[in-house]
């Protein structure tokens, strides 16, 4: 399993529009990707899901990734998040 923590820097958070492109980037990946934020964890490949988190500005999230292509799904998906969020 690998894992990496992110502040979320965009204005108002992970809202629709970026947790859709996160679920999209999700879903290029075998791996299971989880992330964790305010004490609850959700699914990441699960739109309704990411959303209900309700991770805004400033909040430090922990993405955790599981499977057979974990290396390369962890460094994509901080890429991800270091570009969009």
């Amino acid at each position: 399993m690998k894992k990496f923590n992110y502040v979320i820097t965009d204005e108002v958070g992970i809202h629709a529009r970026p947790a859709s492109l996160l679920v999209k980037e999700i879903k290029k990946y075998a791996s299971k990707v989880t992330i964790e934020a305010n004490g609850k964890s959700a699914d990441a490949s699960k739109l309704m899901a990411v959303m209900s988190l309700g991770v805004k500005n400033g909040a430090e999230v922990t993405v955790s990734v599981e499977g057979e292509d974990e290396e390369t799904a962890c460094a994509g998906i901080e890429e991800f998040f270091k570009a969009n969020l």
